[in-house]
């Protein structure tokens, strides 16, 4: 297989990891405003395609940097690494979607790819430095999410305290039109990146592209299939982030939705590669033990924490066996 051969091969399995992300990260941002029915399952998403496409082309590629450049040494990385990497992920995303376990495809996307470059060239081609933020945050990202989760719900509770309840579910179902667009807005600014990172450094270390610059087709691209992933529907996510975590009402989906889109951009705005997955979750669980503690079913959200936690190294493990018994074989 030739070296272009092999370039075009990546860009198509990125793409389809991309497509695997929307099918599943991306269901986690229309579950909310699904699951309290203020749209219809098609509308949002469209909605949410909408503004995942609208965020990488307005908001930078920070993400992307990290993730391309920023967590294994570029020199290091040949084009069968970036493969490996991405077949690993791909292959542990299926396993969640089929487990309904919403996990970070971004955290799936890191561990295939670190683990395929320590298969090639050892422990020496990881940026320590670069997996620090992202690995705290694992455990982070949810964190802030629920406080969040809790603070918006105060918040708006306290605004809201002497509206009628009717009134008040007739805002908010208005409001979490704007909600949904922001939580997808931010989705874009984190998510979609991951793909565009692993493609840039692909065309770079084919000689492709003189510099680490993320091309505008490589953003379209990316986007578009997200959409696409999104629109073939992870409703086993979507059915376990908006009923089996805690029950939402609009005024809740509104809470959390705004909640995990601020923490979003914010970390979007700062380059570090978290999980929207997490952040959601965070976010709705803050959203029902604002109301009481027995409102979040914890045994869930106890489930998909060791799942989170498995990602990133179960992910390695397979981007190395991809590496030693597949690409390489491929490459050769």
């Amino acid at each position: 297989m030739s070296s272009f051969q092999l370039l075009c091969v990546i860009v198509v399995v990125s793409l389809i990891f991309d497509f695997t992300n929307g099918w599943h990260d991306a269901a986690s941002s229309i579950a909310t405003v699904v699951s309290t029915r203020v749209l219809r399952p098609m509308w949002a998403v469209v909605w949410a395609a909408f503004w995942n496409l609208v965020a990488p082309l307005t908001f930078g590629t920070a993400v992307a940097a990290t993730m391309g450049k920023g967590l294994v040494h570029l020199q290091m990385v040949t084009s069968s690494v970036l493969l490996a990497g991405l077949l690993g992920a791909i292959v542990w995303n299926y396993a969640t979607i089929r487990l309904g376990l919403p996990c970070s495809s971004s955290h799936a996307l890191m561990g295939g790819y670190g683990g395929a470059a320590i298969a090639a060239v050892g422990f020496r081609a990881i940026i320590v430095s670069g997996w620090i933020l992202p690995v705290i945050f694992i455990f982070i990202a949810p964190v802030i999410g629920l406080l969040a989760g809790i603070g918006v719900t105060v918040i708006t509770s306290w605004m809201v305290r002497r509206q009628a309840p009717r009134r008040v579910d007739r805002w908010f179902r208005r409001l979490q039109l704007l909600s949904a667009a922001a939580f997808s807005f931010s989705h874009g600014t984190n998510d979609a990146q991951k793909s565009m990172g692993i493609i840039t450094a692909a065309l770079v270390t084919s000689g492709v592209l003189p510099g680490y610059k993320v091309p505008d087709w490589v953003i379209i691209c990316c986007a578009l299939a997200m959409a696409g992933g999104t629109m073939a529907g992870g409703w086993r996510v979507v059915k376990t982030m908006g009923q089996r975590i805690t029950k939402l009402n609009p005024f809740g989906g509104f809470a959390a939705e705004t909640a995990a889109a601020v923490t979003l951009i914010g970390t979007a705005a700062a380059g570090i590669p978290v999980s929207s997955t997490h952040v959601i979750t965070g976010a709705i669980s803050g959203v029902g033990a604002s109301r009481r503690i027995t409102a979040v079913r914890w045994g869930v959200t106890r489930h998909i924490l060791w799942a989170w936690i498995l990602t990133i190294p179960c992910a390695g493990v397979m981007g190395a066996l991809f590496h030693f018994l597949f690409v390489h074989w491929i490459v050769k």
